[in-house]
């Protein structure tokens, strides 16, 4: 009767380590080992900070991407008050009005050509975060400028339209000389004077730029 007993609990022994070895946590690299039949990938069962069992939020984390200030943009402002706003945020800007060609009168600002990049090493990269460069491995770019057209139109006694258009222009110094060469604007250089302008009138950022 011992020798059946001693058989019987030596069976229930094995049979239970023999599970424990198939399915159970190996706590020392923290992960499932799973000696059943199931072999979809990443499911883990009762583990949840990891695979399937976890909700991955793979959005978590990423910088929000902000809408375009309109062009043009409504201000609630007097055509007065915005043409002063306008030139102080060129000076702020480091630009220059060109009065020669300004107009006013007319709610018409134009900048002098700003130099906002030398040196062959960085132009072509600076230029192309203003502007689209569809040739640049034909052109070895040394400077980058562009100009600012602003116009400010009244709409009635309290609402005012501004827009603002930007010509950017890349240098290329060869054998033949100096030349400037017109480039499209990818909309980057009015987008951050528009930015500007408003945080200047406002006191704060357009709708949906918060930070």
């Amino acid at each position: 009767m011992k020798k059946i007993f001693a058989t019987l609990t030596l069976t229930i022994l094995t049979a239970l380590n023999a599970f424990a070895q198939g399915k159970g946590v190996d706590q020392q690299n923290d992960r499932i080992r799973d000696g059943s039949s199931n072999r979809a990938p990443a499911a883990n069962g009762a583990k949840v900070n990891t695979g399937a069992g976890r909700g991955i939020d793979f959005g978590r984390g990423r910088t929000r991407e902000l809408p375009l200030v309109p062009n043009p943009y409504r201000l609630t402002a007097r055509r007065d008050a915005v043409l002063q706003a306008v030139s102080e945020v060129m000076r702020d800007s480091k630009l220059i009005l060109d009065e020669s060609v300004s107009k006013a009168a007319e709610g018409v600002l134009v900048s002098q050509p700003y130099t906002f990049v030398r040196g062959a090493v960085v132009a072509e990269s600076e230029i192309s975060r203003l502007a689209e460069l569809l040739d640049t491995n034909s052109r070895g770019w040394t400077r980058g400028r562009y100009t600012l057209l602003v116009e400010v139109q009244p709409i009635d006694g309290a609402f005012t339209n501004v827009s603002v258009n930007a010509r950017i222009e890349g240098r290329t110094d060869g054998a033949s000389g100096a030349e400037w060469v017109s480039l499209q604007s990818n909309g980057t250089a009015e987008q951050e004077f528009l930015l500007a302008l408003v945080e200047k009138i406002t006191g704060a950022p357009p709708p949906g730029r918060e930070q």
